[in-house]
């Protein structure tokens, strides 16, 4: 993905200014900043839940500005949420079916009304198709022995990892990742951690917003910061944690790069 020049006001207040990000194939991209520099709206800008006023989205040479984020997620792209959004009285699995039916209808109704309405959620065969893959999913997240339990009844880790099973029902090949270990202790830090890896492994490229720099540069291959709208710094994390620009920038932070 490469996104050119976004800005994105609201009234006078400059949420983004001139950002250009360069996302390559195959890597984990971190975007980070102190609390309102702005890596939230760049993730609704490129998942299309916010338009930007200006600038450019390109995916796979496809232009994506004028793109409903359910045609975004046609095209590959899956994201998260800083609060966790699950369906919190269907099953841990009916959470990722929902997904993949995300994945196959036009549009999020269209997902609902064939998990929440009208269950079970498709014919026959292609339910069985959905319910092994999104077994699979939560195997691979490490959820697999939870499949039957209501999504409420996760602890707040499995929750977090839940949500990340059901985007990759939609079979992605760039996952948006916002703040996955908030609110995390650090062993399940250290698992999200190995998960990530896994999920670049599988070929899927992640970009990834998040505040635990230890997560972020033990995991990333390239790093963006962002402060008051405008990206001030990029590079390995190497370069971005000795960059005089960047330590200024988080200065009073309790974690400092």
């Amino acid at each position: 993905m490469h996104a050119e020049g976004l800005t994105k006001r609201f009234g006078g207040f400059y949420a983004l200014r001139d950002v250009t990000i360069d996302v390559q194939e195959g890597h984990i991209h971190a975007v980070i900043g102190p609390n309102g520099a702005g890596k939230t709206t760049l993730f609704n800008v490129l998942s299309g839940t916010l338009a930007a006023d200006s600038g450019e989205i390109t995916f796979e040479n496809q232009r994506l500005e004028m793109l409903k984020p359910y045609r975004r997620t046609a095209l590959g792209i899956a994201r998260t949420f800083q609060n966790i959004r699950l369906f919190e009285h269907m099953t841990v699995i009916e959470n990722v079916m929902v997904g993949a039916h995300s994945r196959s209808y036009p549009a999020l109704w269209g997902a609902l009304s064939g998990s929440v309405l009208h269950r079970p959620f498709a014919q026959p065969a292609v339910e069985k198709t959905m319910r092994n893959r999104a077994f699979e999913l939560l195997d691979f997240m490490g959820l697999g022995q939870k499949m039957n339990e209501d999504a409420e009844d996760l602890a707040y880790g499995e929750r977090r990892r839940l949500e990340i099973a059901r985007a990759l029902a939609i079979e992605p090949r760039l996952l948006l990742l916002d703040e996955p270990a908030a609110g995390m202790n650090p062993n399940e830090t250290h698992e999200l951690d190995e998960h990530i890896k896994r999920i670049r492994d599988r070929g899927v490229t992640i970009v990834l917003v998040e505040h635990d720099m230890n997560l972020v540069m033990g995991i990333s291959d390239q790093i963006t910061v962002l402060n008051f709208g405008e990206k001030i710094a990029e590079g390995s994390p190497a370069t971005v944690q000795s960059d005089p620009v960047v330590i200024e920038a988080y200065l009073g932070e309790e974690e400092v790069l």
